[in-house]
C-alpha cells in the first residue's frame, strides 16, 4: 500500500510533462511494431528459399530492402524515445531537488535541529539520483516491454491460436517467480537507504570534526562507529542484492521452457502438415524469444524501481514535514521604534523537559540589554524566541507594540542584526559575504564597515581583497568572526543581537571591538550575551538567568549591591 501511495505521487510529479510521456509512448509503440515485423519478413524469406533451384531472389531482395527500412525507423524510433525519457527524468528530478530546497527553507528550525544533516543532504542528492535510475529504466524498459508482451501475443494468436495458447499458459509461471523474489527484496532495500543516510551523516559529522576527532585521539573509535555502520549497510546490501539477483535467472529459466515449448509444438504441427511452414516456424521462435525477454527485463526493472520507490518515499517524507507557521494572511507593520516586551513566556524543547517558564521583560527602546547565567540557563533560547526561530508554547513576546506571530518573520528578522558564537559564511567572496543583509552597499559602505569591525587591514592583505574567495583553509575562526561582525555592523538596523560576538577574538582586538560596538549601539535596542561578564558592566540592565527564569535585575553596581547570584558568578571570574 505504501508503495502504491509513492506511485500515486510519482505520477503527479509526471503528470506536467504529459507531452514527452505521450511522445514516449508512441516512438515505443513504433519501435517495438518494427521490430516486431522483421521476423514475419524473415520467416517469409525463408519460405522462399527452402527447396533447391527455386529460390525467389526478387522478392528475397524486396524483403530485405523492407527489413532494412523498418530497422532504420525502429532505430530512429529507440533514439526518441530515449530522449523523451531522458528529458522527463531528468526534469521531474529537477522538480523535486527545487521542491525540497524550498523545503529546507521552510521547515521549523525544531526539524532541522532534530535530523542530522548528513541524512539531509543523503535525501537530496543520493536519494534522488537512485529515483532517476529507476524513473529511468521504468520509462525505457517498462513501456517496451509491457508493449513487447501484449504486441507479440497478438501477432502469435492471429498466426496460430494453439501455440499462443501454450505461451499464455506458461507466463503465469514467470509472473509468480518474479513476483515471488522482487516481494522479499523490498524489505531490504528500504533498510538499505534507511543506513545510507545514517552513513551519509556520521561521515559529513566526522569531516567538519576532523580537527576534534584527531585532537582527542577519537580515530578508532570513529573508525569503529563507520564500519559498525558499514558492516550492518553490506548485511542489507548483500541480501538485497542476492535476491534481486535472482530474479532474472529464474525468469529466464521458465522463459526457456516457454522457448522449447514453442519449438516443439509449432514443429510438430509443421511435421504434421497443418498448415504451418518452416518460415512459420522460425516466426513462432522468434516472437518466443523477444516474449520472453521482456519479462526479464520487466523484473530486473521492478527490482531497481523497488529501490526507486523505496528512495523517493524518503524523499516525500521530507516533503511531506508539517511547514513551520506561515505568516499571517494580513501581518502588521508597526512603525520601528526598537521596543520588546515578553509576557508570561513559556518554552520548551520537549515537553517533558521545562526549560523557560513565566519569563516577563519590557525593554525600553535604546536600552542596552545584557543576558547572563550558568550554561544551559536559556540564554540562547531567549535569543531564539525573539527571533522566532521557534514559538513560544504560551505567552507572548512584543516588539514595538505588536504581538511577533502578527508580524511576517522577514519582517520581524529584518528589524535585527545578529552576530553569533558559531561564525557562517558562505562560499563566495569576503564582499559578499558582508554585504549578505544588505546587497545595495556601496563600496564606500563595505569599507567602513570592515574598518569598525577591525577587518579592514587582514582583507586588504588576502590575495584578492575583498574579492577573495572563502575557503576552509584560508581565514582564521577569529578572522571569520570579525567578517560576522562587519556584516552587522553594514546592516545597522534598529536592533542588535551579540551572542559571544567576540568569543574567538584576542583581548586587544577585542577591546577595539568593544569600543565599536558601544557607538554602534548607541540609541538601538541591544541583547548581549557573554559568559565573560566584564563585557557587560556597561550594560543599562543585565538579566540574570538561571533554570529558563530571570532571577535577578538591574544594572551592575545594584547587582552587585545584592550580593546575590550575579555577584556570586562575577566574583568568581575573578578567584584564583
Amino acid at each position: 500500500m505504501k508503495d502504491k501511495a509513492t506511485a500515486k505521487k510519482v505520477l503527479h510529479l509526471i503528470k506536467p510533462y504529459k507531452l514527452p510521456v505521450v511522445a514516449s509512448i508512441l516512438c515505443s509503440l513504433i519501435s517495438v511494431c518494427a521490430q516486431l515485423i522483421i521476423p514475419y519478413f524473415s520467416g517469409n524469406a525463408i519460405d522462399f528459399m527452402l527447396e533447391a533451384g527455386k529460390v525467389s531472389f526478387e522478392d528475397i531482395l524486396r524483403i530485405i530492402g523492407i527489413i532494412a527500412l523498418v530497422t532504420g525507423l525502429a532505430a530512429v524510433s529507440q533514439h526518441l524515445s530515449a530522449v523523451c525519457n531522458n528529458k522527463v527524468t531528468y526534469c521531474v528530478c529537477r522538480d523535486l531537488r527545487n521542491r525540497i530546497s524550498e523545503k529546507f527553507h521552510t521547515l521549523p528550525v525544531s526539524y532541522l535541529d532534530s535530523h542530522p544533516s548528513g541524512d539531509l543532504i543523503s535525501r537530496m542528492i543520493s536519494d534522488v539520483d537512485t529515483f532517476a535510475d529507476g524513473l529511468l529504466m521504468g520509462f525505457t524498459q517498462l513501456f517496451s516491454g509491457v508493449l513487447t508482451i501484449v504486441a507479440t501475443l497478438i501477432l502469435m494468436l492471429s498466426l496460430n491460436g494453439f501455440v499462443a495458447l501454450t505461451v499464455i499458459l506458461l507466463t503465469p509461471l514467470s509472473i509468480f517467480v518474479a513476483k515471488f523474489i522482487t516481494s522479499k527484496t523490498h524489505r531490504f532495500f528500504t533498510e538499505q537507504a534507511k543506513i545510507k543516510g545514517e552513513q551519509t551523516a556520521l561521515i559529513n559529522e566526522l569531516i567538519e570534526g576532523q580537527n576534534i576527532v584527531s585532537a582527542f585521539g577519537f580515530e578508532d573509535e570513529a573508525l569503529g562507529s563507520f564500519d559498525e555502520i558499514n558492516q550492518r549497510l553490506e548485511h542489507t546490501s548483500l541480501f538485497a542484492t542476492f535476491f534481486s539477483s535472482l530474479t532474472n535467472p529464474s525468469t529466464r529459466l521458465v522463459n526457456n521452457i516457454v522457448y522449447a515449448a514453442v519449438a516443439l509444438i509449432s514443429s510438430l504441427f509443421a511435421l504434421l502438415g497443418t498448415g504451418i511452414t518452416i518460415g512459420q516456424v522460425s516466426i513462432f521462435l522468434s516472437y518466443a524469444g523477444q516474449y520472453a525477454k521482456p519479462f526479464n527485463e520487466i523484473s530486473g526493472v521492478i527490482t531497481e524501481l523497488q529501490n526507486a520507490l523505496t528512495c523517493a518515499k524518503r524523499v516525500f517524507d521530507l516533503l511531506e514535514e508539517a511547514d513551520r507557521r506561515p505568516d499571517p494572511e494580513n501581518p502588521v507593520n508597526p512603525e520601528i521604534k526598537g521596543s520588546v516586551e515578553l509576557k508570561d513566556v513559556a518554552f520548551s524543547y520537549s515537553p517533558e523537559k521545562k526549560l523557560i517558564t513565566d519569563l516577563s521583560l519590557k525593554v525600553e527602546p535604546g536600552k542596552r540589554i545584557a543576558i547572563a547565567g550558568p550554561t544551559g540557563c536559556g540564554k540562547t533560547t531567549l535569543i531564539n524566541l525573539l527571533m522566532n526561530f521557534y514559538d513560544v508554547n504560551s505567552g507572548e513576546i512584543i516588539v514595538d507594540g505588536e504581538n511577533i506571530q502578527n508580524m511576517t518573520r522577514h519582517n520581524l528578522r529584518s528589524r535585527y542584526a545578529m552576530v553569533l558564537q558559531d561564525t557562517w559564511l558562505s562560499g563566495g567572496t569576503v564582499k559578499e559575504n558582508i554585504i549578505y543583509g544588505k546587497p545595495e552597499a556601496s563600496e564606500e559602505e563595505i569599507i567602513s564597515a570592515a574598518k569598525a569591525a577591525h577587518a579592514h587591514s587582514f582583507i586588504k592583505r588576502l590575495p584578492q581583497g575583498y574579492d577573495t574567495k572563502i575557503t576552509d583553509d584560508n581565514l582564521s575562526v577569529g578572522q571569520r568572526q570579525l567578517i560576522c561582525i562587519a556584516r552587522a555592523m553594514l546592516c545597522l538596523p534598529p536592533m542588535l543581537i551579540l551572542d559571544e560576538a567576540t568569543s574567538s577574538i584576542d583581548t586587544r582586538t577585542e577591546m577595539k571591538i568593544q569600543d565599536a560596538f558601544a557607538k554602534m549601539m548607541k540609541g538601538r535596542t541591544s541583547f548581549i550575551v557573554a559568559h565573560r561578564l566584564s563585557t557587560i558592566r556597561e550594560s543599562d540592565i543585565i538579566l540574570v538567568m538561571n533554570d529558563g527564569k530571570v532571577i535577578e535585575q538591574g544594572n551592575h553596581e545594584e547587582l552587585m549591591e545584592k550580593n546575590g547570584f550575579y555577584a556570586r558568578l562575577y566574583n568568581s571570574q575573578f578567584e584564583e
